[in-house]
């Protein structure tokens, strides 16, 4: 399986937004975003950038969302053409569809500090779905889940850890049990809860050409 194993404050720098792959660190002054002379994209020339054209933005945007939920290409065309073939609105359908894979809840419920720590434990057999081992992280998550650690020592130590003493705010959609390490999938996602500013449609007219 292909990962990016590259400096991931330089993508937070190209997309110009904070796209949290570095969990806590990203929400503190040691992040570049929050440095005058490291808010720009990266490269020498920077500052000899022109505006985007009409591909380059629309290629900004769908780069964003990948990069965002750790997508690689062929990753993200597969959730496309889903979300091309559901009813509704196709931008919003897909990002509702990012919004169920079990990498983000996990990452969401606090049982991770980024969603590459979530990746990986779920990948290594530290999380449970309704009780059973699910190693996916692109395992879409269903209204009425149970989403939790194993009932194992090292999985509730890892996930323990995660949480800390005091476990963070959730949305709406999903309900946190820190006691039992178990998080309850209330709803599914709408377009409101997803977190990262980006415009859909953008998107859509690119992957529909």
């Amino acid at each position: 399986m292909g990962r990016y194993v590259g400096p991931v404050c330089r993508l937070c720098r190209r997309e110009g937004i904070k796209l949290m792959l570095k969990g806590i660190r990203c929400e503190s002054a040691k992040c570049p975003m929050e440095r005058q002379s490291r808010n720009k994209p990266p490269g020498v020339q920077s500052w000899r950038r022109r505006k985007g054209s009409n591909y380059g933005v629309r290629l900004r945007e769908k780069q964003k969302v990948k990069r965002y939920y750790g997508l690689f290409e062929e990753q993200f065309k597969l959730c496309y053409e889903r979300a091309s073939h559901a009813t509704g609105n196709t931008g919003e359908e897909l990002l509702r569809l990012l919004e169920q894979r079990l990498d983000n809840v996990v990452w969401k419920l606090g049982f991770a500090v980024s969603r590459r720590a979530a990746r990986q434990a779920i990948v290594h057999g530290h999380i449970a779905v309704n009780g059973r081992r699910v190693d996916r992280p692109n395992f879409r998550i269903s209204a009425g889940d149970r989403v939790g650690a194993r009932d194992t020592d090292r999985s509730k130590k890892l996930i323990r850890a995660s949480l800390g003493d005091s476990p963070p705010p959730v949305q709406p959609w999903l309900e946190l049990d820190a006691s039992k390490l178990e998080g309850n999938v209330v709803s599914l996602p709408t377009r409101e809860h997803v977190q990262i500013p980006v415009e859909e449609q953008l998107i859509v007219e690119m992957c529909s050409r």
